[in-house]
């Protein structure tokens, strides 16, 4: 399986992520580690990848080992060598992709800003139009002559009877 960045066994990736070994196993057991794989002379190996996507944070503070005479900071700067600068470049990475989220973001609400602004204004000239055109069509129709009604026969003309039967 070949892979762009490092892969750590069991005892790295706990040191890495500031947590226990049976930890790191439990998640490797339990599926929540994809990509790991089993390796004769290394046991079990985990994609960095793997570690971040389960929520691990890489290079967390360790709590500190009395048993080891150089501490935690020895700990991370072997890591910092086993992994080749990658954490540092996965931090940088994670560091543009938010700032390039929140650029987006900001970008998104104000279009959306901007588009309920010029709904607003839409609107407000759709009712001025709408004023107008009914002011329009009243003026027309005071315009328009009344229209012709047919007259009532008065009585006494026409036929000569009186429709009421006069």
């Amino acid at each position: 399986m070949s892979t762009t960045r490092p892969m750590l066994n069991q005892r790295e990736a706990a040191a890495a992520c500031g947590v226990s070994r049976s930890t790191i196993r439990r998640r490797r057991e339990a599926g929540l580690l994809p990509g790991a794989v089993e390796d004769p002379e290394r046991g079990w190996l985990i994609p960095v990848e793997a570690l971040l996507a389960a929520g691990f944070t890489l290079n967390a503070p360790a709590p500190p080992d009395p048993s080891s005479p150089h501490g935690p900071a020895s700990a991370r700067a072997d890591l910092g060598d086993l992994v080749g600068g990658s954490v540092a470049e996965l931090r940088a990475e994670l560091e543009r992709v938010r700032h390039q989220h929140a650029l987006e973001l900001a970008e998104a609400r104000h279009g959306r800003a901007l588009a309920e602004s010029e709904a607003v204004h839409l609107r407000a000239q759709l009712d001025a139009r709408a004023e107008h055109i009914g002011d329009l069509q009243r003026a027309l129709q005071a315009l328009m002559p009344a229209p012709v009604r047919p007259a009532i026969p008065q009585p006494g003309e026409g036929l000569g009877r009186s429709p009421y039967g006069g």
